[in-house]
This record gives C-alpha cells, structure tokens and sequence, in this order.
C-alpha cells in the first residue's frame, strides 16, 4: 500500500509540543513534505531556535512516520521562525523590526540580574535567534564591561544610534555614553527621554528578542518601558534568601499593576560550587524562588549557581557561556534561556490570529 501525505500527517498529529499543548500538524510545524517511494521528508519548523524539547520531538516525529508500513527512511529537517508577541500592530510600535521584549528584572540590587541578562542574551543568540541587549539600568550601567566593550556607536544622518555588536548581539547601554567616574543623577522625565531613545532612536534592526536589563527596584525606568512598549513579559532573579524573595514579591505585583505579564522566576547564586573539588554550599539557601514561583502560579524557569567562574568570566569582558560553554555552570544557563524562549512563545501562540495553519508540500 502506498503512504499518502494525508498518512504521514495523520501519524505526526501523535506528537505533541509539550509546551504548547498541540500537535506538530495543527501547530503548523509541518513544511516541505515530499514521499519518494520508501523514503518520506520534511521540515519541522519550530517557533524558536532555543525549544527545550527540539530533540525529543524530532525523535518522536520519526519514530511515528517510521512505524507506517512501507517506510523504509525518515529525513526530517529542523528549523525555527520565531513569532511575534508584540500584539500592537507593527505601523504603531516604537521598535516595529523586534519580535519580543523581555523586561529582566529584579527587586532589589545585588541578585546578579545583569550577569543573567548577559549569560541569558548570549545563550539565546547561540540557539540561532537575533537577539539584542538594552542595558536600561542607567544609574548603574555594567553590561559594556561584561561584554568587553570599548567601543562608541555611531549614528546616521538622522542622529539615529547603531548598536554595538559584540558576540553576535546587538548591545545599548548608558555606559558606552559616561566616563566610569561619572553618575547619572536624573528625574523622572530625563529617564522617560533616555528609555525613548534608546528604543525608538536606535536602529536595531530584525530582533528575534531584545533583552532589557532593567536597574533593581520598581521605579521610572520600569515605568516608561512599560509605557512606552508592549512587552512580551517580565522575567524576575532573586537569590534564594528571605530578604531578596520578599522584595521580587514587590517587582512581581508592580508588573501585575503594570499589566504585564510574568514569564518566568530564575533564582540566581542557587548554590556556592567550589571551583576545586566541586562541593556545594547553600549560603544563601536553595528552591526559595521555585517556591515563590509554584505559589503564585508563575513559570519557574531554573536555577542558576553561585560560582568565581562566572564573576571572573564577567570580570574579562567574555561571559561563561562564551569562554567555557561546555560547563555545567553554562549549562545551566542555556537551560534557562530555553525555558525564557519556550515561554515566550507560549504567549505568542496564544495570542496569534486563529487563522488555520498551512501545511506545505
């Protein structure tokens, strides 16, 4: 008996996106089937290139079209297309060429918030996406040295600013504009401006995610941003100690204020990891976040450790997902930002037109 498309597609609607809690076919992941006799081939086309489960799901694709009989080989192609969750229509955006902004936040200083949005921005351009870095914390700008950048950027003829491009990201950040000695000691209104700009004003171009790393606290900053743009999410780092989760509490319900959505709690310096034999420590405790997390309904998205690799990849101006990217510190890392990923584009499919999905042959 010969398989038809309508029998691959009939035997792929068993695999399911975890995530997304719909089948391959109904997604509309499916592209570019073609059956050559024995042989069937296709494209899976994901909604990001960061899917925690790509593997699996490849796996689970194959073994369903393997099983029809007469099937004597399955070529199955992996890509991405990542969607949109900016729900504004694109004429009326600030920054209409980036899919998704997520907002990184945190409620107090000191939780390690930028060295995740550095690890995070990195890990996600890794994957495959275009990815941006907007170090919004103008009080305290630290991303250009995590980064290594000494550069200034340019700008047109229309006093619109280039990005610096480092390590396959777009970076802006108060930083490449300050002396190191000097401090920004600004109102609310030069902090509106100054977000304004570094959005509207920069030519950043087509951006799977722009990552903003916001300053601690709940003040102006989050405050334009929110105004001033759709955001895909927030994404709250706390370490695991009393103090700190009691303050993300606060970041937490000023977003709910705010209305926008939380996508996910990372609990950064998880644990100390001795560097030479490995031990772990839990000075500042451990699961604190994934409990604030659990209780409040949010998406626990992982645990990051608390290890002098990091500091000292920081320190150098290359990032631990860059300089040691095998490790179980980068790792760990990468694993959270497919968590951010996944949830992202949970919130684009939901709210994505409810036209029904093509299938290509």
């Amino acid at each position: 008996m010969t398989v038809t498309p309508d029998d691959v597609l009939k035997a792929l609607k068993q695999v399911q996106d975890p995530d997304l809690h719909k089948d391959l076919v109904s997604l509309g992941f499916i592209k570019n089937l073609t059956i050559q006799e024995g042989r069937v081939a296709f494209t899976i086309e994901l909604t990001t290139p960061a899917c925690p489960v790509r593997d699996v799901m490849k796996e689970q694709a194959r073994a369903a079209v393997a099983a029809l009989a007469g099937i004597e080989q399955v070529d199955i192609q992996m890509s991405s297309s990542v969607r949109s969750s900016l729900f504004v229509p694109q004429a009326e955006r600030l920054v209409p060429t980036i899919k998704n902004i997520i907002v990184i936040a945190s409620g107090k200083g000191g939780v390690g918030k930028s060295t995740v949005s550095v690890n995070l921005a990195l890990a996600l351009s890794k994957s495959g996406a275009r990815v941006g870095l907007l170090d919004a914390d103008v009080y305290g700008p630290s991303i250009p040295k995590m980064l290594g950048i000494t550069a200034q950027p340019e700008m047109d003829e229309q006093n619109r600013i280039f990005p610096i491009e480092q390590y396959g990201i777009k970076v802006m950040s108060m930083g490449f504009f300050m002396k190191p000695e000097e401090a920004v000691v600004w109102r609310g209104p030069m902090l509106h401006k100054t977000m304004e700009q570094f959005l509207g004003g920069v030519k950043w171009g087509d951006l799977d995610y722009l990552l903003a790393d916001l300053p601690p606290g709940t003040g102006d900053v989050q405050l334009s941003l929110c105004q001033l743009i759709p955001i895909t999410g927030a994404v709250i780092v706390s370490t695991p100690q009393d103090v700190a989760l009691n303050v993300a509490q606060k970041a937490i319900a000023m977003f709910k204020k705010l209305n926008a959505p939380i996508l996910g709690v990372i609990e950064n310096m998880s644990r100390y990891v001795c560097p030479s034999c490995g031990h772990h420590e839990e000075i500042f405790g451990t699961g604190g976040a994934r409990q604030i997390a659990q209780r409040l309904g949010y998406p626990f998205l992982g645990e990051i450790p608390l290890a002098t690799p990091i500091r000292a990849a920081s320190d150098e101006g290359k990032p631990i997902v860059l300089s040691d990217p095998d490790s179980p510190i980068a790792k760990a890392f990468f694993a959270v930002a497919e968590q951010l990923a996944a949830q992202a584009s949970i919130r684009a499919m939901q709210h994505e037109a409810t036209s029904q999905p093509k299938v290509t042959f």
